[in-house]
């Protein structure tokens, strides 16, 4: 048997399992494994049924390179605290799934090896590694997160009653405002456009497709940049489709994604910031909008593309590992050519590097080809910094928009009270 598949249960027992080989090498170009064996993590549950995935990778690794490879499933929940432990005592896997949000904290604590030398050895893989998430996985100047799967957000929207009233995919932000006057007028028991106060992620664009920014660095010192003019503006118009046009609820004030996801199944909403791994959800949960859903790449202002938030995982190798250059022919195998691609349709994730993506670019599909538009052309990261994680845990982007949305605050003040919090958050030792 080549590889195991072992429950989160089991990952105590076999973290500080000792791996036979030597240290790795200079010679990217090839890695004896022979009689070694790999331990990798990969969290459990965005491939339902992985297990014919991991044999077939298996297979084809252990005829690569002589090695072995066991695989131990995770749960996300549970997967960034073993993360901490493992590094703390030194018994962390030789590769693993390493949310994009991660990277840069384990890069941080000194955990990962830099992946530059191996993807600059293999003939263009660098112009390959599509922008956003290689970004993600740059710290300090070095790569440490291997590009390998990927969601995005884009706009959907109700197709039909699009059709219906005449109206076409928005270009612009002027286009969104006119498509949901028109949708309000004709159908005044949906929502236009929905603002969700408790959804980040949501938030970015808008600032990105005004020309703000969420967070520069100088130096070593970061700086928030929601107060700037840019930022505002776009804010303004985000939280402006809610407490301008009406285009959403009081109730929508609390939402999280989930929350819009459910009201969008129930016919309540006719636009909406969605993910390109929900399409085919939002139909198994109400059939009859088979047909009937559209989609299309976030509008700048005043046209092109907003950059949208990637949300997705590299694949890391562990500076325990005792070959590296072995766990980079895995971490090769996995996010490249076929595996890539079969990754992808079995998820309905994209594939971490572009020419994997082809056949996603050149889909007639409406409810791919926007996606995938969207990621290559407007893919975009947060601040990479190991900090970024408290700004979340505050959550500083929500409270701001939250409190639009309620009154509490104006724009300007809401957003000059989270650029205060972000950036001492962002700075913090």
């Amino acid at each position: 048997m080549h590889k195991r598949i072992l429950p989160a249960v089991a990952l105590g027992a076999v973290a500080t399992l000792a791996l036979a080989g030597c240290a790795g090498g200079s010679d990217n170009g090839s890695a004896d494994g022979e009689g070694q064996e790999l331990t990798v993590w990969i969290m459990k549950g965005t491939n339902p049924d992985a297990t014919a995935f991991y044999d077939k990778v298996s297979d084809a690794f252990e005829k690569e390179t002589g090695a072995t490879v066991t695989i131990e499933e995770i749960q996300w929940a549970d997967a960034h605290d073993r993360f901490v432990t493992s590094i703390a005592g030194g018994t962390t896997p030789d590769v693993a799934e390493t949310g994009t949000t991660w990277t840069a904290e384990f890069a941080d604590a000194g955990a990962l090896e830099p992946l530059d030398e191996y993807v600059d050895a293999e003939d263009g893989l660098r112009d390959d590694l599509v922008e956003g998430l290689e970004v993600a996985g740059t710290y300090d100047g070095e790569l440490y997160g291997m590009p390998w799967y990927a969601g995005v957000r884009s706009l959907v929207y109700r197709a039909d009653v699009f059709e219906e009233l005449g109206l076409e995919a928005p270009k612009t932000w002027d286009d969104i405002v006119a498509a949901g006057e028109a949708i309000k007028a004709a159908k005044p028991d949906m929502l236009p456009f929905p603002v969700p106060g408790d959804a980040e992620f949501q938030v970015y664009p808008w600032v990105w497709g005004a020309g703000g920014e969420i967070a520069t660095k100088d130096g070593d010192t970061w700086t928030s940049e929601l107060d700037s003019a840019e930022s505002q503006a776009g804010i303004e118009f985000y939280a402006g489709l809610a407490t301008e046009h009406g285009f959403s609820s009081a109730g929508a004030t609390t939402w999280k994604e989930t929350d819009l996801r459910d009201a969008f199944t129930q016919g309540n909403v006719a636009m909406m910031l969605s993910g390109s791994w929900t399409p085919k959800s939002l139909i198994e949960a109400n059939p009859d909008l088979e047909g009937k859903i559209g989609a299309a790449v976030i509008p700048g202002q005043d046209g092109g593309i907003a950059p949208s938030v990637l949300g997705g995982s590299h694949l890391s190798v562990f500076n325990t590992t005792k070959n590296a250059d072995l766990a980079w022919k895995f971490v090769e195998l996995m996010t490249t050519g076929e595996f890539a691609e079969q990754w992808s349709d079995e998820t309905g994730y994209f594939p971490g590097v572009q020419s994997a993506m082809e056949e996603a670019l050149a889909s007639t599909d409406p409810l791919v080809a926007p996606f995938a538009e969207q990621m290559v052309d407007g893919g975009a990261s947060v601040p990479v910094t190991p900090n970024f994680g408290a700004v979340q845990a505050k959550k500083t982007t929500n409270s701001m928009i939250q409190a639009i949305l309620s009154g509490q605050k104006d724009v300007a003040t809401a957003t000059k009270d989270a650029t205060a919090e972000m950036t001492e958050l962002l700075n913090q030792k």
